[in-house]
């Protein structure tokens, strides 16, 4: 496993982070313990959850999931960087979701509960708070590190002016503010090139990808549908679409460099700017083992220029839109 630093921290995280999403939902518990062992197996020390995942099983069931993995013990809390989030509304009465300081302070504590654990490495902000003042926010983070709560906080799907305006809060405060920004990024998606990743840059957060492969799209999916492997349907038909002939590029170069396209993809990311660690989520085994030997990928200039013609990325705004 290769690793790295979160951001300007001195925390090690792996290259790649395990995303529980699927676990509860799509993925048994005894499945989601058994790809979780493997993730330690294979070095991964960056696992990513959120206290709203579970769905049809209940918000919290992804959190109570890996919490009861946790209680297993074999040192398993101790070798995990654990990172979750807090937002989205957990009940249906005021102050069960958003960043008021009462809510942060009881998301906090029900998710160290279902985590089965007294800290939280990484707490994001699944959102941004538009109601609520950076100094009520920053002031119930100051407590939680201050209790021993949480380590570090980071933000999760901000543009890039609410990361300035973050800090800019967090600097007035003599307070470290946002370590990482988790945002949705791939070959496909590169809107965050614009004023996302410079500010991550300028202010040393770290970027953590979520859907790298845009919903398994760059998994290989054209060869998928011909196979009869994947059915395509609702918005991954009509992006499959309106996007084939890229698709199509893009696998016949993939058979070209003799690799998977779901390799290429991550390890695409892997080589961009303030990239941390790419978010997988997988929800069988064998999706793991493969974002894993995507570590091992090597893109060469030229492998980089291509994908870049397939899927155009943005320069720093404003020169992408100005000259």
């Amino acid at each position: 496993m290769k690793f790295t630093q979160l951001g300007r921290t001195g925390l090690t995280v792996s290259r790649l982070c395990l995303g529980t999403m699927n676990f509860g939902p799509l993925t048994s518990e005894a499945d989601s313990f058994s790809i979780m062992d493997s993730a330690h197996e294979s070095g991964i020390n960056f696992f990513d959850t959120a206290n709203v995942y579970g769905r049809d099983q209940g918000k919290g069931r992804t959190e109570e999931i890996v919490g009861s993995w946790f209680a297993q013990g074999g040192g398993r809390r101790e070798r995990t960087v654990l990172a979750t989030k807090l937002y989205g509304d957990m009940g249906e009465w005021p102050n069960e979701g958003k960043l008021s300081a009462l809510n942060i302070r009881r998301a906090l504590d029900e998710s160290l509960r279902r985590l089965q654990t007294d800290y939280i490495d990484l707490y994001q902000f699944h959102h941004i708070d538009r109601a609520t003042g950076w100094e009520e926010i920053w002031q119930a983070i100051e407590v939680a590190v201050a209790q021993g709560k949480i380590l570090y906080t980071g933000s999760s799907n901000f543009a890039g002016w609410h990361i300035a305006q973050a800090q800019s809060a967090a600097a007035g405060r003599h307070y470290l503010g946002l370590v990482s920004e988790q945002s949705i990024y791939n070959l496909v998606t590169r809107d965050i090139e614009l004023e996302v990743i410079p500010a991550a840059q300028h202010y040393g957060l770290g970027i953590l990808p979520w859907s790298p492969l845009h919903g398994g799209l760059l998994g290989g999916v054209i060869g998928k549908d011909r196979d009869g492997r994947r059915r395509l349907e609702g918005r991954s038909a009509e992006t499959v679409a309106a996007n084939r002939e890229q698709f199509e590029a893009y696998e016949d170069f993939a058979d070209e460099l003799g690799s998977e396209p779901g390799d290429i993809a991550l390890a695409w990311l892997l080589h961009q700017p303030a990239v941390t660690a790419p978010i997988v989520g997988p929800r069988i085994q064998a999706q793991l083992d493969a974002a894993v030997r995507a570590l091992d990928l090597e893109l060469d200039d030229k492998a980089l220029r291509r994908l870049d013609e397939i899927f155009p990325g943005h320069k720093t705004a404003p020169e992408d839109y100005a000259w």
